[in-house]
């Protein structure tokens, strides 16, 4: 019996490695003999160096930079070989705020991203991969540039304020002073979403909300992000509203494309294809993946479709777990035959969380006793 188990982290609660240490225990409780391996994911979000660290030949490298409200902080890159892997998360991210009146996403800003790949570059890193994912921002990735040289300029000259709120003072861009080094380097951003840049499903409507925004701040940055677009499309010559992906990380994608010439490209896909997984996919017999919640949104581009579609294109079985399963949620236009939620009806978030890894080996073992019966 060779078993692959391929998930995303549960996010707030377990890391990808753990959620697949904690299945292997259910398979082994049915298949003690069972090949096992776990190739524990990320999309680009949460999660990203820590799966990439476990799997890949590298090094934390430390540096000073700020958090979303422009505090000091202490965080690290992934430096593997000559290659730098950032996590915006860890720099710009909503988990660095204390709680939701820290949830300010007309100030927050990537000017902490930023400054991590400068410090990649200084590094003599050329190849530098940003996973956009769980930021706080808003900003469209203005504060990210700002921290590589370039002059976001006002009518007065003068530096725009930081993040989504100030994107409507913006009247010129001026890319003559970035960082030097950028034109040597390739910046390749990966993502978990194809949101567009604006409308409901774009960077203000879709995902404003979720980092704090109130019905009026969202029409806000709606208005102010289409601004800044059309000056980028003016001053930077990139058209970046009909750019896949444009919406992510609060317009972080259209950021990337804006200042760094860098399309948004699927995060499960890059670090799946770095890992190998296809292979492990072809050899299986059956194929556990999963995350933190399984909705519609699952779909689109998340871990459990990545590995569904691989699945079904070698005619494999997968089996989804997740904390939480939306109901109604049908994946099988996405290869996954079934969704499972581990958690018994009407437990507490507290008790989901606590007893997540021991649900989730009691949830693979009945499907391991499940897979038997077929």
């Amino acid at each position: 019996m060779k078993v692959l188990i391929a998930p995303n982290s549960f996010k707030q609660c377990l890391g990808a490695g753990s959620v697949g240490e904690a299945i292997a225990r259910g398979v082994r409780a049915v298949f003690p003999k069972a090949e096992i391996k776990i190739r524990p994911l990320a999309d680009g979000g949460d999660g990203l160096l820590d799966v990439c660290a476990r799997c890949l030949p590298s090094e934390y490298v430390t540096v000073d930079t700020f958090d979303p409200l422009m505090r000091p902080i202490n965080t690290s890159w992934l430096k593997v070989g000559s290659e730098a892997v950032i996590e915006m998360a860890q720099a710009s991210g909503l988990a660095l705020l204390k709680g939701p009146e820290e949830c300010k996403p007309m100030i927050a800003s990537t000017f902490g991203t930023g400054l991590l790949i400068k410090a990649a570059l200084a590094a003599g890193c050329r190849e530098i991969v940003v996973g956009l994912g769980g930021s706080a921002t808003v900003d469209a990735g203005c504060g990210m540039a700002a921290a590589l040289g370039f002059n976001l300029l006002d009518r007065n000259g003068k530096q725009i304020p930081v993040g989504g709120g100030g994107l409507g003072a913006l009247d010129k861009i001026i890319a003559s002073d970035r960082d030097e080094r950028l034109s040597a380097a390739k910046i390749i951003c990966i993502t978990d979403v194809r949101s567009p840049l604006l409308g409901p499903e774009g960077a203000a409507r879709l995902f404003g909300p979720q980092k704090g925004a109130t019905p009026e701040q969202v029409e806000i940055l709606e208005h102010n992000i289409a601004h800044w677009s059309e000056v980028v499309e003016r001053d930077l010559h990139v058209d970046v509203r009909n750019v896949p992906g444009a919406g992510a990380a609060g317009g972080g994608g259209a950021g990337c494309a804006a200042f760094f010439g860098s399309r948004p490209q699927g995060g499960a896909e890059w670090v799946g294809g770095r890992l190998g997984l296809e292979e492990a996919v072809a050899e299986a017999d059956i194929i556990f993946t999963g995350e933190g919640r399984i909705d519609s949104q699952t779909a689109f581009g998340k871990i459990p479709e990545y590995v569904g579609r691989l699945a079904r294109r070698h005619g494999k079985r997968v089996v989804a777990l997740g904390g939480s399963v939306e109901e109604g949620t049908d994946l099988s236009q996405a290869g996954i035959a079934e969704c499972r939620c581990i958690n018994p009806p009407g437990i507490s978030l507290a008790q989901a969380f606590r007893d997540a890894e021991k649900n989730l080996a009691l949830a693979a073992e009945q499907v391991m006793i499940d897979f038997l019966r077929r």
